[in-house]
């Protein structure tokens, strides 16, 4: 077991903090951020998460800069913007061309970098940048990445070997984003980029895991993937264990002996890396302050005394799990959707909602379009009748896809043009695509029934919702016809009596928050969200252990919080079991 100190010690000059969803990547790279400036090093924290809570959490509001952290000498962090970094790439392709190229041609240019693929190729740009190239951060002494849960990471990480790839394999000139000429000079960057990723004298990968089975595995499938892509200098950080003051307490025993069960089964490969367990903290790590307590030994750290906030929660004002499904099923059909931010329990919830929506005599579509899916762990191999399950694979939707676009775009072509064509399919972007077209086509199967999609965390969700305008220039360009359910999509996910969407949140304040921010994007995109979810609620259960009470008691005001952005507020109580097919429907049995 490594100590902090040890830790801090053997920081490499980079390190990425990666895993599921909500175990705590985002405070535990600013606490490490914050020690090793405090230790006199000079740090700067970037965050490759499209949605970034780096500000709330160091208090300092934050650009696509470098900007001075209040309160910590030496640290500086930054947010990648995905739509600026996009907006800069464009300009950087587009702007040689303007006055050399007729109109018609520059326009063309432009149309081929209005898709979700340039906001993704120039995000990685930026990330090229900062891990490839010394001269960009060669103020600081080590560059730390806040990264978004596994799925968006993982590919994040995968780009400088897969756009290497393409560039050296296309002879066509040209691909989704714009003539290849223009990526070729950044060929060298993406190259130092893959080394540095894998030089393990330089760069560090750390795994962060809750106490729990599903967030264990996740983080032994990263470990795997890493592996493959010869990323292979790796730490566990085991975050929130948890034990128990009072023995006598059933829910303080109950999270202590999840926490033992879920660490006796660790994956015996993840088990070998070099390891630091951090305690289930009474407080919220917000703030510069309460971040420096996070690293401390037991006996140092600082234990805040709870915070009472007046509360006005009442059984009045918010909704049971049932009655959150009754309301539902009253609708008839049509998509639901959980949302939020990664860790929160969307998919327990959806596939509760499911399940109980099937038990009650309704046809059911459950699927998921998380690259880091766990839909079917979670349900346990439980079958009911009126209930399918599937999976929005992007491996098999690229394949098909590519089939597809092969048999009607490729009817026709000459050798050279079925060449090209089969070039720009083998892109990195055409698993987008993919993924998209399969998203529209389970949104589609609402019109039948009800379908319940469980989704990626909110910043990758997001993109996809952005994309759908992009998409239906790329999918016409690529195919000539607009499949129906593509051309539906934006209008089905506007209308409120089609499309359901469901903020799942923690009682805490960045889930809350975030969650409140993700209203207000969806709003802006003319989608209205149905209702909220507080899962995991210490609210309506018993306890005396210390922790847990203070935990308790500060949740009174995020339930509040989420009461005034929405007049229908479903509260899911804690409960002793992992996620599971039953655990809501434990609590609420029908």
């Amino acid at each position: 077991m490594e100590s902090s100190a040890v830790f801090l010690k053997r920081a490499t000059r980079h390190m990425f903090f990666t895993g599921k969803g909500g175990v705590g990547k985002t405070s535990l790279s600013c606490a490490v951020a914050v020690a090793l400036a405090d230790r006199g090093k000079r740090v700067l924290l970037v965050s490759t998460d499209p949605a970034s809570n780096l500000d709330e959490v160091l208090g300092t509001a934050l650009s696509s800069h470098p900007k001075a952290i209040k309160g910590v000498p030496r640290l500086s962090a930054l947010n990648i913007d995905p739509e600026r970094a996009a907006r800069g790439y464009r300009e950087r392709v587009v702007g040689p061309y303007r006055k050399v190229l007729p109109k018609a041609a520059v326009a063309s240019i432009e149309e081929q970098l209005s898709g979700a693929c340039t906001t993704e190729i120039a995000s990685f740009d930026e990330f090229s940048k900062l891990l490839g190239d010394p001269a960009e951060t060669k103020e600081f002494d080590h560059v730390l990445f806040d990264t978004a849960p596994t799925g968006h990471t993982l590919r994040l990480l995968e780009l400088p070997a897969a756009w290497s790839g393409f560039i050296e394999s296309n002879a066509g000139g040209t691909s989704c984003l714009g003539p290849l000429s223009g990526l070729k000079t950044q060929q060298a960057l993406y190259a130092a980029a893959r080394q540095a990723l894998a030089d393990s004298a330089r760069t560090t990968v750390v795994l962060v895991s809750w106490p729990e089975r599903t967030s264990l595995e996740e983080a032994e499938r990263a470990r795997g993937e890493l592996a493959s892509l010869s990323v292979k200098h790796l730490k566990l950080v085991i975050n929130g264990v948890f034990k128990a003051a009072d023995s006598a307490d059933p829910i303080g025993r109950a999270l202590q002996e999840r926490g033992r069960e879920a660490l006796g089964h660790i994956p015996k490969p993840l088990s070998l890396l070099p390891r630091m367990d951090l305690p289930l903290l009474s407080f919220a790590l917000v703030g510069v302050e309460s971040l420096r307590g996070m690293l401390l030994l037991d006996a140092a750290r600082l234990q805040a005394p709870a915070v009472l906030v007046k509360s006005s929660l009442s059984r009045r004002r918010t909704w049971t799990f049932p009655d959150l499904v009754s309301a539902l099923e009253g609708l008839g059909r049509g998509v639901i959707m959980t949302m939020g931010k990664g860790g929160v329990g969307k998919t327990s919830v959806a596939v509760s909602i499911a399940l109980d929506l099937a038990k009650r005599g309704r046809p059911v579509r459950l699927t998921t379009t998380d690259p880091a899916a766990h839909v079917e762990t979670v349900l346990h191999g439980e079958t009911v009748r009126g209930l399918k399950v599937s999976c929005i694979d992007p491996e098999a939707e690229t394949r098909a896809y590519t089939r597809e676009v092969l048999e009607s775009s490729g009817r026709g072509l000459d050798k050279k043009g079925r060449a090209l064509l089969e070039e720009e399919l083998r892109s990195p972007c055409t698993a987008e695509i993919a993924v998209f077209q399969a998203f529209a086509r389970a949104v589609h199967e609402g019109q039948d029934g009800f379908v319940v999609i469980d989704t990626a965390p909110t910043g990758h969700t997001l993109l996809l919702l952005d994309a759908a305008e992009a998409y239906h220039r790329e999918v016409s360009r690529s195919m000539g016809d607009i499949p129906e359910a593509v051309r539906r999509l934006l209008p089905r996910l506007r209308d409120p009596w089609f499309t359901h969407m469901l903020l799942v949140t923690l009682p805490a304040a960045t889930p809350v928050h975030e969650a409140a921010a993700l209203q207000k994007d969806l709003k802006r995109a003319g989608i209205a969200p149905y209702a909220w979810v507080i899962n995991q609620s210490l609210t309506p259960v018993e306890t005396r252990d210390p922790v847990l009470v203070t935990r308790k008691a500060n949740e009174g005001r995020y339930i509040d919080e989420a009461c005034r952005f929405s007049s229908r507020v479903a509260v899911v109580p804690w409960l002793a079991q992992d996620a599971g097919a039953n655990r809501l429907n434990l609590v609420y049995p029908g």
